[in-house]
């Protein structure tokens, strides 16, 4: 087998393993809007809306880029 077959292959497995996982927790996520649970305001979910957008720009250009450095995020309220 090729090299690079090898690499797309390896990139198919983990980062279809990955994006299975993103989807799953902001399914997880979703769960959290039950406001029969749960007591927030807009301007939580503005802010959390606001976290996960910032990143998912910056893994968007790290695959538009050379440079693909991670840029560790936390989340607070």
């Amino acid at each position: 087998m090729a090299k690079d077959t090898i690499k797309r292959d390896r990139f198919k497995t983990v980062a279809g393993r990955r994006v299975q996982k993103v989807l799953d927790d902001l399914e997880s996520l979703s769960k959290c809007s039950n406001m029969a649970i749960y007591d927030y305001s807009e301007q939580d979910v503005k802010k959390m809306m606001k976290a996960i957008n910032e990143k998912l720009t910056l893994v968007r250009l790290s695959f538009e880029t050379t440079n693909s450095k991670s840029n560790k995020q936390t989340f607070e309220f």
